[in-house]
Order: structure tokens, then C-alpha cells, then sequence
């Protein structure tokens, strides 16, 4: 898992396909920026699923918490109607944390759920969005589309409660 997620760091910037998998439909594919989904005009959704939205305080205080010693793995599809509620309220949540862009690393899988390096065969990756919250290189709990309890936000605040409750092994070096 470290050596896959050293791989991705290196392409943190952004390294993605444009791709027209239905009539009218634009679809990202690779390593993304919020900036590339965020603005782009075929991409209507993403403002208007900010609309109303509240960020979770616990999910909050728990992105500031463990700000230095997480990494967030987010898998979406431009053309999923769950990313398109999820992601935008992902992003309104981490800035409301203050949470370091450069801790975030988004990728887009097309309709087939596959993005560019086999990430998501990797990370076995079924449904999206998926946030994947990472400690020290592992994996410490991933939520799937709208989570267990049908928010995104409580369920990833309650995985990061949970990091100060269990002491994940730095790599050995």
C-alpha cells in the first residue's frame, strides 16, 4: 500500500482523460484537481449540491484534529449522481476544517469504475464515491457512497474519532 500511495503522490498534480462515455455526457478519468470539477461549465451539479449543506462539527473537529497525520484517497465518478451529492459537501467540509488540499488526492473512475494504474482493483474500489482515510500509509477506514448510516459526514467522523483510539505502526524505514 505505501509503495502504491508513494505512486500516487508523485502524480499529485493533475493527470486525467476527457472522455464521452454517453451523449453529452463529459466524464473526468485519472488524478483530478477540485479545480477541474469545481469549474468546469458541464459540471453544473457542483454548485448546486452545496446548496443547504451544513458541515458534520464532529467530522470537522476531526479533520482539524488529525490534519498532519492523514491523507484522504477520494474515488468519484463525474458522471455519478451519488458523487455529484457527496463530493461537493466533501470539499465545503474540508474547507470548513481547514484542511490541506495537498492531503487530498481525487481521482475519477469512469462508468466501468476503472481509472488510469489500476487504482481501483488496487484499493478494491466497487462503488463511488469512496473516501478512503489513510494513517501513516494504511488504510484506517474508508467510506462508501453516502457511508452506513447515510451520511457521508457522520460516518467519516466517526472513523476519525476512532484514529486517536488505535495506534497505527509507522512503516518501518
Amino acid at each position: 500500500m505505501i509503495v502504491l500511495l508513494s505512486g500516487i503522490a508523485a502524480f499529485s498534480q493533475t493527470q486525467f482523460q476527457v472522455l464521452i462515455e454517453k451523449p453529452g455526457e463529459k466524464s473526468l478519468k485519472g488524478i483530478l484537481s477540485r479545480e477541474a470539477v469545481e469549474n468546469d461549465t458541464s459540471f453544473r451539479w457542483y454548485a448546486e449540491n452545496l446548496k443547504g449543506y451544513t458541515p458534520n462539527a464532529a467530522a470537522v473537529a476531526g479533520l482539524k484534529k488529525n490534519a498532519d497525520s492523514i491523507q484522504l484517497l477520494v474515488f468519484m465518478g463525474t458522471w455519478c449522481e451519488d458523487s455529484h451529492f457527496v463530493i461537493p459537501k466533501f470539499f465545503a467540509l474540508t474547507d470548513a476544517a481547514g484542511f490541506s488540499s495537498n492531503r487530498i488526492t481525487l481521482i475519477g473512475v469512469d462508468r466501468q469504475k476503472k481509472t488510469l494504474s489500476h487504482l481501483t482493483e488496487a484499493l478494491n474500489i466497487i462503488n463511488v464515491p469512496t473516501i478512503i482515510v489513510l494513517q501513516n500509509g494504511k488504510e484506517a477506514g474508508r467510506v462508501v457512497e453516502y457511508g452506513k448510516s447515510g451520511l457521508f459526514d457522520k460516518d467519516l467522523a466517526d472513523i476519525l474519532g476512532n484514529l486517536s483510539n488505535k495506534t497505527i505502526p509507522s512503516p518501518s524505514r
